[in-house]
């Protein structure tokens, strides 16, 4: 029996762009060319919560710590919690959420109802953001088929947005530290490697962030420090427009005058330097909403994190600034169904840049997690704006608002990316898949 794996560019169905290839087991049982290391699974996951602790949340002493997860994620935040508590955190809180019983409304009607925010609800975000809170996500699906049967309308209609909406203004307010990281489960490991083989999900995560380099948490803030002179780079251009070319893609995004190019860390308002995304390999912005034109092409498959659909062969055509047309060879109702949802989620939120030296890449495998493959190559997104990134005094309507932000992989091999000034001058940015600026 061949066990299947996703890797970049094998050139077979049914991935468009990245695909999907069979790669067989050796005698010795392993994958070749995937990547080892000798670390055990105990010691990788030691290390990622350590990491998460003092570099993707930077605990600051007696901090309030919000952890919040799937019940399958237990392993993992309990290790986060004894990382944050080790690190200085005076209160560590978990909540578990159960996608199992979330199915189960949705397919009895209950949409309207698992959307409604409750006072809790709103009363716990405001507790966080008055306390300066560390607040961690936890992602990695633990079951990628569970919402399979049900009616993708009736999912998107069960989503959170009201409170999506709130917790996105405290996460970009300034006054609270958070991080998503993705924690090793028997299911996503599935998705990734064709069986629950959650020892070599370990070894594949371990690549991507940088476990197991000697020293972790240096490893890490080194890198951000390399994101950072990127987007001070690419910021310094002063581009009016980012042109994309490659198979089945010839798209251009403009840019706001003045905007804000960021990668590498965050800083909150009191000063506390913090990774919102582990792993992150992207220089980010967010373009001018009312200008996008031309047909962009999928590069890797996407896993809608609203809905858990997996989306293959997307092809996006813009015009006046809107997808006007999105089909897929797979997931494509689900993908209509959240562009629908909201007026201004046909509308571009981000532009990222991210070439092949990303260790997601190295790992290759697709993930099968936005968290992940997102870090793997160029990708946009549609719906929300980031405001840290708005040009000082932007009419508040450049800021896109929705209550949805989806990311898409659009980069890769094959694919280049050209920063354009008002000038008309071009300036390459990627070429080849490698940085080629700064």
């Amino acid at each position: 029996m061949t066990d299947v794996i996703c890797g970049w560019g094998h050139g077979c169905a049914p991935c468009d762009g990245l695909r999907i290839g069979a790669v067989p087991r050796d005698s010795a049982g392993t994958f070749p060319g995937m990547p080892t290391t000798d670390l055990s699974p105990a010691e990788l996951l030691t290390r990622y919560a350590e990491v998460v602790a003092r570099v993707g949340v930077n605990i600051q002493p007696g901090q309030l710590v919000s952890i919040r997860g799937l019940v399958e994620h237990a392993e993992f935040a309990r290790a986060i919690a004894a990382a944050c508590y080790a690190a200085g955190a005076g209160r560590v809180d978990v909540d578990y959420s159960d996608d199992v019983v979330r199915h189960a409304g949705i397919a009895h009607g209950a949409s309207a109802a698992l959307a409604a925010a409750t006072a809790v609800d709103h009363a716990a975000l405001d507790r966080l953001e008055a306390e300066g809170a560390a607040i961690i996500r936890l992602s990695g699906n633990p079951d990628p088929h569970l919402m399979d049967d049900l009616d993708p309308a009736a999912l998107v209609a069960a989503e959170k947005r009201e409170l999506a909406v709130r917790t996105r203004e405290v996460l970009m307010g300034g006054k609270v530290a958070w991080n998503i990281v993705a924690a090793p489960n028997p299911g996503w490991a599935e998705s990734v490697l064709g069986e629950p083989d959650v020892d070599r999900l370990w070894q594949l995560v371990a690549t991507a962030v940088r476990l197991e380099d000697p020293d972790p948490v240096q490893s890490w803030r080194d890198h951000l420090a390399t994101l950072g002179s990127r987007s001070a780079a690419v910021e310094a251009l002063q581009l009016d427009e980012l042109h994309y070319e490659g198979p089945g893609t010839d798209l251009t995004i403009g840019l706001l005058a003045g905007g804000r190019w960021m990668g590498g860390g965050i800083r909150t308002d009191a000063g506390v330097e913090f990774a919102p995304n582990l792993p992150t390999e992207e220089v980010f912005s967010s373009p001018d909403p009312r200008r996008a034109e031309g047909v962009v092409a999928l590069t890797r498959p996407l896993m809608m994190p609203s809905t858990g659909i997996m989306v293959e062969g997307l092809v996006l055509t813009f015009a006046d600034g809107k997808i006007v047309d999105a089909h897929a060879d797979r997931g494509g109702d689900a993908v209509r169904a959240e562009l629908d949802s909201h007026p201004n989620a046909r509308r571009l939120g981000e532009v990222a840049l991210v070439d092949r030296t990303s260790r997601v890449r190295e790992a290759g495998v697709v993930f099968h997690d936005t968290l992940y493959d997102e870090n793997a190559g160029a990708h946009i997104a549609w719906g929300q704006a980031f405001g840290m990134c708005m040009p000082e005094g932007a009419a508040p309507e450049l800021l896109n608002t929705a209550p949805v932000h989806t990311d898409v992989v659009v980069g890769g091999p094959g694919v280049s990316i050209t920063g354009v000034t008002a000038g008309g001058t071009r300036v390459p940015l990627i070429a080849d898949d490698l940085w080629v600026v700064g």
